[in-house]
């Protein structure tokens, strides 16, 4: 599959400049990928000029969020790469979130491609200090023009990008324990990667934001007990010198960059263990002394130190080491291998495309 890339869009980026000040997810490139899907099947994948979509009133997606994405980044440090990491399990990860949204799939090779070829087009204009980067945001949608409430027969894919610097700009975080307000349920859509996860989740952030803390720390629907996850990332934490994070359920969203850490963590002689984790079990040890780092985890986050963790009525849990060595060790490890100055677990991980 080629993907075809219109003249003007060349032009584009060449016009392009980077700004001083990046933030994340603010400056757009100005190129974009799109297709369409209809009667069963793909139209060419085109590279065209950033700009505005047409969409009429009836489009289901504004009615009924059949709309799945990912998140995943292009490096290039120094005079080196692009370099893409892991882009295949992105793929198959919008995939399992296309099935379960009755979206069609994308082929993990016309998808890959497609992030190839946009990282490419963007090369000059990717960030060159390490922790900044190309973010790539694959998107689909639903755009059948009908109120019925029924699956879609019609989907644009697109891929649009953001030269961005960090998440979090404050280097370690606090984090809010959420005990009264559910995100994902077991059996809903917590393990795709749907905007409506996201959604239900903002009512708690702004809550969050109120009370002084940067994100909110989920627990289970059924039990209110075991930790889930954060609202856009993974969680981990360091107990008894031994990297813990919730094991994968459905209401779960099974990260890539989480699932990088669990591999990298044994070439530092650092024991993983995947579980189901309390917050009970969670306060105690840090109370204890056992727990003494604790991370947010995931593509946009890579891996930030939470130096606190909060209850809503002021309670709050320190950690003793933030950012602690463990983590430390684990986030430049990652980004050595995501930037190419060490080699991956797996050969498969890095793509080079310089």
């Amino acid at each position: 599959m080629q993907i075809k890339t219109a003249p003007e869009a060349l032009q584009a980026v060449e016009n392009f400049t980077l700004p001083d000040e990046l933030g994340f997810g603010r400056v757009m490139a100005p190129v974009m990928v799109e297709a369409n899907y209809q009667d069963g099947k793909w139209s060419d994948f085109n590279l065209v000029p950033y700009g505005p979509i047409s969409m009429l009133p009836t489009a289901k997606v504004l009615h009924y969020g059949q709309e799945i994405f990912e998140g995943l980044k292009s490096y290039r440090i120094g005079g080196n790469g692009p370099f893409l990491f892991r882009p295949d399990q992105n793929a198959k990860r919008f995939n399992h979130s296309a099935r379960r949204m009755a979206m069609p799939e994308v082929p993990v090779e016309h998808f890959v491609e497609a992030v190839k070829e946009l990282s490419k087009v963007c090369a000059t204009i990717i960030p060159r200090r390490s922790g900044e980067s190309l973010y790539l945001r694959p998107f689909m949608f639903s755009t059948e023009e009908a109120l019925g409430i029924k699956p879609s027969d019609s989907f644009k894919f697109m891929i649009v990008a953001s030269p961005s610097g960090s998440y979090f700009s404050g280097g370690t975080i606090s984090v809010l324990i959420e005990r009264s307000a559910v995100r994902a349920a077991p059996g809903g859509t917590g393990n795709a990667k749907t905007g409506g996860n996201y959604a239900a989740a903002l009512e708690a952030a702004i809550e969050t934001k109120k009370l002084g803390h940067d994100q909110t720390l989920w627990l289970d629907a059924i039990t209110r007990k075991n930790i889930e996850e954060m609202s856009g990332m993974n969680f981990a934490c360091i107990i008894d010198n031994k990297l813990v994070t919730p094991a994968i359920t459905d209401s779960i969203l099974e990260g890539i960059t989480r699932n990088s850490l669990l591999k990298i963590a044994p070439l530092l002689d650092l024991q993983v263990e995947e579980k189901k984790l309390t917050i009970d079990e969670l306060i105690a040890a840090i109370k204890e002394g056992r727990c003494t780092e604790a991370f947010a985890c995931g593509t946009a986050a890579i891996l930030t130190p939470i130096h606190q963790i909060a209850e809503k009525d002021g309670t709050v849990y320190k950690l003793s080491k933030a950012p602690g060595p463990k983590s430390t060790a684990l986030r430049q490890a990652l980004l050595d291998i995501q930037e190419g100055r060490r080699e991956s677990p797996d050969p498969s991980w890095v793509i080079n495309l310089g």
